[in-house]
């Protein structure tokens, strides 16, 4: 495409000026609306997700990318019907991951390697993605459990993940050393 052709299709549209979106279906809806920050934040999760596979290349990411842009289009519309989403997959992500690593002794502080920090990062995003999702079930009750259970585990899956990262690379985990009592 030479640079002094136009694009036939512009990003912009300047209707969400006013602070609202348009949801599958049409209706407008305010931006912070409980169904946009839940598929928002689940976005969200996914670009931190990405981050994170291009620093460890790892293929079962690319598996959570894709069943996260599931789960997002089913909360952006009600009526879509969220598809089986494989937790058992991620338990078995997190038993395979967890076999070499030291039982856990302190409270794990996010760090080490640069892919491990990213991970934690993963983590809690995926966090505050879960309590997106259960606000939005508590006000509008039509989200599948199988959601809140996905990203449950996913956060499990990304705490591991972090702790594997540092010890096959060598990295300390960074702990904290004093108590919550």
């Amino acid at each position: 495409m030479s640079s002094t052709s136009k694009s036939s299709a512009r990003v912009y549209t300047r209707r969400g000026d006013d602070g609202t979106t348009s949801i599958i279906g049409g209706q407008r809806v305010m931006k912070n609306d409980a169904r946009i920050e839940a598929y928002g934040t689940v976005d969200e999760l996914n670009a931190a997700i990405g981050l994170l596979q291009a620093m460890t290349n790892d293929s079962f990411l690319d598996n959570v990318q894709q069943s996260l842009f599931e789960v997002g289009c089913s909360l952006a519309d009600e009526k879509t019907n969220t598809p089986p989403l494989d937790i058992v997959g991620i338990e078995h992500e997190i038993d395979k991951l967890s076999t070499d690593l030291p039982p856990l002794r302190n409270f794990v502080l996010p760090g080490g390697t640069a892919a491990a920090a990213q991970a934690h990062v993963c983590r809690t995003v995926c966090r505050r993605a879960e309590r997106r999702v259960v606000e939005l079930a508590e006000r509008s009750g039509i989200v599948s459990p199988n959601i809140m259970e996905y990203l449950n585990r996913l956060s499990d899956y990304f705490f591991v993940l972090a702790r594997h990262l540092n010890f096959i690379e060598g990295a300390p985990e960074k702990t904290w050393s004093k108590s919550c009592r």
